[in-house]
């Protein structure tokens, strides 16, 4: 085989029509071997010695390859753990640049770069060849017809964010050809691509799908890493959601997502890798060049500094790691067309010291790179280290997910006392926490569920966490849920708990819906999707997991209904998601404030009103023509409508009056969480006249200048 110098640029495996040019950085390595493998990735045919080292990349160009080629690496060097350096060549290793990978990691002894059981732990080396049990790198073909394929570019103000599981949101639809479940293809189906379509999202936000590593201790409790937090390359979308050995399968479900108006959003892993701590595995940046590619301890390089709690963090401190996550990122915009990233523990990111730094090398480099500026960028804000909380402490083109957010409408939603101001703030867009450096309400991205603890009907169902299928003798999870059960734990024929259950889960979402910033949806609370008091189901690539399309009552249709018009309402009306935050304050033209906070009596809020713990009832005013204008159907701008909000957590009813002027002389009923949407036939209610609000419900009016029907009475 004839092999020529190469170059160093670009890193990884690059085919450029002629033949594979290999690039490798180390700068702690000896030597590098290049191993090549037959079409199945059982038998090394080849091994060939890398023959230049040009600024610390180690690189090779193979005339005679052509894309579809298997290999790995083999690093020399010295194994000198207690100095960060755990070079050993007998490890098969992955190219940290790889474009696709081959099959998975199959665990065993030899998978580690020291003899596991040895009295000297992981100062002892291990000489087994490891290349059975890896997983190969696959030499690409980038060429794809996009056709006309392009990016919705969806404003910030209009997104609504549904966050799924590639695999979990096919697995049981029986709508979806059957060879495609659980898989991109699957995803892109037009069962899948329609039923997003009807439900009114404007962006999916797939949980990882870089490829990562089932941990070997949940294989050998016969479960899997079904979140995929536990990355190993970059670069390469996980084959195990491919419906068949086509490296392009994820760029299809892109361009049919694209085609459907729907962005797409990756939850991506650079905090940490799948090789854990100084007991870990060597599967490729370990042997590759530790002391470069982690974070170690200063004065015992043996072990890894940890704010991840999964046992390491990359060095992005070190020019070379910053590279390779940068690339990555520019490659799934260029190359794979995807609109955005959700940064997993990004405070760990902007570690570049021991300290969350809003200025560090990784915040920076994000917000002056051409390709990665135009795209959604989202921060989880907080890490396991010290000072690792930091909501609100992101750059201004950044949106944060609000925790905050979620636990006070759980709270106040299931009668928690003293909430109401902080309620107030959180449906506002959280201007005391966001607004700064000219940021907008979307920086908020407000959720009451995700990936991460109980589903919406298991929020409304449990009061305790049920994680025994996990292993762990459930003592893994969180018990802070803020939940309420209703009554009984779990589930029940009682109709009044049923019902009440109902409620609860229209107040959750219209709350989600109608507040200012981003919503994020989990799939299947539309269909009322249950993991039986799971509240960790990261491991369970199961019926507990995916969502059982097949369990679907009348209830749930009602409910998913009721969600699909809660988002166009919420797109039909720039009240609900507006570019910036409310002042509070008059306008001389409108006459009116933007928001008017209110009492059940109809008299408006003022300071000594937000004082009383007992107090369970949040009421609002929107001014349409305070806000300003809005584009209609037909392209014409003209001012919103008014709209009056009344939400009540209490278990009474709650008697309302209807505020009159400056807001209006009537009003009538849009929407309540007992009844649903109503139609426009509904008559006008007069002002200053109490109505009835049904315990723990939301009710939405709009402002009208007379009778809805002039035969209606007032009454």
């Amino acid at each position: 085989m004839r092999i020529w110098p190469g170059e160093p640029y670009p890193l990884g495996a690059t085919w450029d029509g002629r033949g594979v040019n290999f690039a490798l950085f180390s700068r702690n390595a000896e030597a590098v071997d290049l191993c090549l493998f037959d079409d199945r990735g059982r038998r090394e045919l080849e091994r060939i010695r890398m023959p230049e080292y040009t600024d610390e990349v180690w690189h090779a160009y193979l005339p005679d390859l052509r894309p579809g080629q298997l290999y790995g690496y083999r690093v020399h060097g010295p194994y000198a753990p207690e100095a960060g350096h755990r070079f050993n060549r007998n490890k098969l290793l992955i190219d940290p640049y790889a474009k696709a990978l081959h099959g998975n990691v199959r665990w065993s002894d030899a998978l580690y770069g020291y003899r596991i059981g040895h009295p000297k732990e992981d100062l002892s080396f291990d000489r087994r060849n490891s290349a059975r049990g890896m997983p190969k790198c696959v030499v690409v073909d980038p060429a794809f017809t996009w056709g006309n394929e392009y990016p919705p570019r969806r404003p910030w103000h209009e997104t609504v964010l549904y966050e799924l599981h590639v695999s979990g949101f096919t697995k049981l639809n029986m709508e979806v050809p059957q060879n495609l479940r659980g898989t991109y293809a699957g995803l892109a189906s037009p069962a899948a691509v329609g039923y997003l379509r009807a439900l009114g999202v404007t962006a999916v936000e797939l949980l990882p799908i870089q490829a990562f590593v089932d941990d070997r201790v949940l294989v050998e409790r016969g479960l899997r890493n079904y979140w995929g937090y536990n990355s190993i390359c970059f670069f390469s979308p996980d084959s195990r959601y491919q419906a068949r050995p086509d490296t392009n399968e994820f760029k299809t479900l892109v361009r049919h997502l694209h085609d459907a108006g729907i962005e797409v959003i990756l939850d991506v892993v650079y905090n940490h890798t799948a090789e854990g701590n100084q007991l870990g595995s060597t599967l490729s940046f370990r042997g590759i060049d530790n002391v470069a590619y982690y974070r170690l301890t200063e004065d015992q390089p043996r072990y890894y500094e940890n704010s991840t709690g999964c046992g390491n963090m990359l060095n992005l401190r070190e020019p070379r790691v910053m590279q390779m996550v940068m690339d990555s990122l520019r490659y799934w915009v260029e190359e794979m067309h995807v609109d955005g990233f959700r940064f997993d523990l990004a405070t760990t990111l902007a570690r570049d010291g021991p300290d969350f730094d809003p200025h560090s090398h990784f915040l920076d480099a994000a917000l002056q790179d051409p390709v990665l500026s135009k795209v959604k960028l989202i921060a989880e804000p907080w890490d396991l280290g010290d000072g690792g909380y930091r909501l609100g402490a992101f750059p201004a083109s950044w949106s944060e997910w609000n925790d905050r957010y979620r636990d006070v409408v759980r709270g106040y939603w299931r009668g928690d006392e003293g909430v109401v101001p902080e309620m107030a703030s959180r449906i506002t867009g959280s201007s005391d926490i966001f607004n700064r450096s000219g940021r907008r309400p979307w920086a908020s991205l407000n959720f009451v569920t995700a990936h991460d603890g109980f589903t919406l009907n298991d929020l409304v169902s449990y009061e305790q966490k049920h994680n025994e299928a996990n292993g762990e003798q459930n003592r893994d999870g969180t018990d802070h849920n803020l939940s309420w059960n209703c009554g009984v734990e779990g589930p029940t024929d009682d109709p009044a708990i049923r019902r009440l259950r109902e409620r609860q889960k229209r107040n959750l979402l219209a709350t989600l819906l109608l507040s200012q910033g981003i919503p994020m949806l989990l799939a299947g609370d539309e269909v009322g999707r249950t993991q039986n008091g799971n509240n960790n189901a990261y491991c369970q690539d199961n019926v507990i997991g995916w969502i059982d399309w097949n369990a679907v009552d009348d209830d749930d249709r009602s409910l998913l209904e009721y969600v699909s018009q809660l988002i166009r309402f919420r797109r039909d009306h720039i009240v609900f998601h507006r570019h910036r935050f409310f002042l509070g304050t008059r306008k001389e033209v409108a006459g009116a404030k933007d928001i008017t906070w209110l009492l059940p009596n109809g008299r408006e809020r003022v300071e000594g009103d937000w004082d009383d713990p007992e107090d369970h009832c949040i009421a609002f005013v929107l001014s349409g023509e305070a806000h300003g204008y809005h584009l209609t159907a037909s392209g014409d701008p003209e001012p919103d409508e008014t709209f009056l909000v009344v939400a009540w957590s209490g278990a009474r009813p709650l008697s309302f009056t209807l505020p009159g002027p400056p807001w209006g002389h009537f009003w009538a009923p849009v929407m309540d969480t007992v009844s649903g949407f109503l139609d426009d036939a509904q008559p006008s209610r007069e002002a200053g006249k109490p109505v009835g609000i049904e315990p723990h419900s939301l009710a939405i009016f709009v402002r009208r200048d007379a009778f809805a029907d002039e035969n209606e009475s007032d009454s």
